[in-house]
């Protein structure tokens, strides 16, 4: 007999749930012929899709282009969790410990970027599912109930409004016999990824933005008044370029060092009835995460699922880029177990969907952003798991660099200072596998080893 965690997932669909949740086909245009434009973006996930629309606004009269590999959202914008988190710095605990000097900058940019976020989801009617209601983080161990405790105080510090919860008011808020403390934050969010790529990409369309899928960019040859583009059907010349490709980064060779694919894996469950979710004591619509290093992150879809995702972060060796590798049973098996020893009460649910994602990981956990070709080029990139939000950012980010403009946003340290290149192989799987060992040490046993203790000091660290 097979178990229950084998059971459960007996009929789950080797995709995403939210190709499910929208499943409207799309026409789409491919790049042919030759042209020339005032700008291009390469890449239509959010970074890209954001860059074109912040960038209409700016400039009503330029003629914007925006070229995508594959399908606007089709890669990671399209499969993550959709936790839209007010935060630019992967967090207020990073930007603290990497960049105290302007963390507090970072922190307020970051709410301030939620703030117009949503308003721009407001203004262009983006319909995305979107859900200001907060985040609950939750810790089974007793170090990391002292780390609940140390970011509630850091919290408090910059007015971000939490309430710590034990006992009782945990339990109003989540019943598991493995939670014992938990950190709520009033602002945080949620929404529906695919959604937003769809919508963002209607938006842009709708702006006069010319959107070319199925159209890769081959090569970029920059000149002293423009930058050459070739695609495998046309040539176009471009005033400014936006690179918005991510850990897909081979225009830019002296970037690939500087990111890593990590692949994430989550499940959702069939949709649950409102006693199923009271007897987890989860009634609200906020999102959850633990606080482990190798952690979970949980949420509701519109439909009343629960995405499970997390916990098993995977590095391939040579950085491999493979869609075989979204697929990856025994991740799913472990990620079932889990979700039944959380949730006891659960125990008989059934699993509806089961896929991977890359994330582009910098060392340094968050993203960064430069220019090159006298400012005709700019990319961002180095996200590490948190670009749903920050993406927007980061749209501004590159227009500031390719206008020329030294702005607040473009001058911070975070973004000007390139992290430190991943070493090449098998230095790199070693390193890399190696920390994976002493993170999940540390969830074992509260104490961090020597190794992680010297990544700290050179700013190197491994999350997602």
């Amino acid at each position: 007999m097979p178990s229950a965690a084998l059971a459960s997932l007996a009929h789950t669909l080797p995709q995403p749930y939210w190709l499910d949740s929208h499943t409207k086909a799309e026409d789409f245009t491919r790049y042919v012929g030759e042209t020339s434009c005032d700008l291009v973006i390469i890449g239509g996930g959010f970074t890209g899709l954001w860059t074109a629309l912040l960038a209409r606004q700016r400039h009503p009269e330029q003629r914007i282009i925006l070229l995508e590999a594959q399908a606007c959202g089709g890669a990671a914008s399209g499969r993550n969790g959709g936790f839209c988190a007010p935060s630019i710095s992967h967090g207020v605990s990073n930007a603290l410990k990497r960049w105290p000097q302007e963390a507090e900058t970072l922190i307020r940019l970051g709410r301030e970027n939620l703030d117009e976020l949503q308003h721009d989801i407001d203004r262009f009617g983006l319909q995305v599912e979107f859900e200001r209601q907060g985040k609950l983080s939750v810790a089974t161990e007793p170090w990391q109930v002292a780390g609940l405790r140390s970011l509630e105080q850091k919290y408090r510090r910059f007015g971000i409004a939490c309430q710590y919860l034990e006992g009782d008011a945990l339990k109003e808020r989540l019943d598991s016999p493995l939670y014992v403390a938990g950190l709520f934050e009033d602002n945080y969010a949620l929404l529906n990824p695919a959604k937003m790529a769809h919508e963002l990409r209607r938006a842009c369309l709708a702006q006069g933005i010319e959107i070319y899928e199925h159209s890769p960019v081959e090569a970029l040859q920059p000149h002293a008044d423009h930058v050459a583009l070739q695609t495998a059907y046309g040539r176009i010349k471009s005033q400014r370029v936006a690179l918005a490709t991510n850990i897909f980064s081979d225009l830019l060779p002296h970037l690939k060092s500087t990111v890593i694919p990590i692949y994430d894996y989550a499940l959702t469950t069939e949709p649950l009835s409102q006693e199923q979710l009271r007897s987890i004591g989860w009634t609200g619509r906020y999102g959850i995460a633990d606080s482990g290093n190798q952690f979970h992150y949980l949420r509701k879809t519109a439909d009343n699922r629960i995405l499970w995702g997390g916990y098993d972060a995977v590095y391939p060796f040579a950085s491999r880029l493979d869609e075989g590798l979204t697929q990856r049973p025994e991740t799913f098996v472990r990620l079932a177990e889990q979700f039944q020893q959380t949730f006891p009460q659960l125990a008989n649910v059934n699993f509806s969907h089961a896929w991977g994602g890359i994330i582009d990981s910098s060392a340094r956990t968050t993203m960064f952003t430069g220019s090159q070709a006298d400012g005709r080029i700019a990319y961002a990139l180095g996200f590490t798991g948190q670009g749903v939000s920050a993406s927007r950012f980061a749209g501004s980010v590159l227009l500031d660099l390719l206008a020329g403009a030294k702005t607040e946003r473009s001058s911070l340290r975070m973004l000007t200072r390139t992290p430190v290149s991943f070493p090449p192989e098998p230095l790199r799987y070693l390193a890399v596998s190696l920390a994976q060992r002493g993170l999940a040490q540390e969830d074992r046993t509260g104490k961090r080893n020597l190794l992680l203790k010297t990544f700290d000091a050179f700013g190197v660290g491994f999350d997602s």
